[in-house]
């Protein structure tokens, strides 16, 4: 199985390449410059693996939530890929990547995720991570921290820049210590590329068309108005 993956929905832009299990990747913090990165990583991981784009089995991308012209671009890019050489494509949620992380990272198998949304508001997501599967055990949301649903029951971990950015209220309104807190947490390719072989080996392979972004907040312009 070979799929790459990209993701450009926040500050950070990686890639990677997941053949049979062994995953490479490239991850830079570059705010504003993932036009100018993304392609010469795809380009750099599949050269040094020796394949060319055709010969990839999936595609996938961090289709949101997150910066709107961030998942634009990879959205576009990984269509663009699809449609001319003809693969299925595996979109993964920035939330669901960042929770794959801490487990990965950390062994943490339920994760609240919140990546800071501006203007007060956290885009939110509750997962159970598994070495074979990852369940998103409420939907994701954008909403205020204290808007925010509560979660009991579980010895939850708390990973995202929302934690960073709203760490003292989040932290006591789920009753989550320090060491359990990962608020420098940012998606990353590595992450979604394993996410994605999942979902294939799930048959979740779907067209570039259907593969669409998912922001959550529809209307920045209409939301910064209403609060006018």
């Amino acid at each position: 199985m070979k799929i790459l993956a990209i993701d450009t929905a926040t500050e950070a832009c990686s890639a990677a390449l997941y053949v049979d299990g062994e995953v490479s990747s490239a991850f830079k913090l570059a705010p504003r410059e993932h036009t100018q990165l993304i392609l010469p990583m795809v380009d750099q991981l599949l050269s040094d693996a020796g394949f060319l784009a055709k010969q990839l089995d999936g595609l996938s991308f961090a289709r949101g939530p997150g910066a709107f012209t961030g998942v634009r671009i990879a959205a576009g890019i990984i269509q663009g890929l699809s449609y001319a050489a003809d693969i299925p494509v595996l979109p993964v949620s920035t939330l669901a990547a960042i929770a794959a992380g801490v487990y990965y990272q950390h062994g943490h198998q339920d994760v609240l995720t919140a990546i800071d949304a501006r203007m007060g508001e956290v885009y939110w997501g509750v997962y159970h991570v598994t070495d074979d599967a990852i369940e998103l055990t409420d939907h994701e949301m954008v909403s205020t921290v204290e808007n925010l649903p509560s979660q009991a029951g579980k010895n939850w971990a708390g990973a995202g820049t929302g934690w960073s950015e709203y760490n003292e209220l989040l932290s006591t309104k789920y009753r989550i210590k320090q060491d359990m807190v990962y608020g420098d947490y940012l998606p990353s390719a590595e992450h979604i590329v394993k996410l994605a072989a999942q979902d294939f080996r799930a048959g979740k392979q779907m067209s570039a068309h259907q593969a669409q972004p998912v922001y959550l907040r529809d209307n920045v312009a209409k939301k910064k108005s209403s609060q006018k």
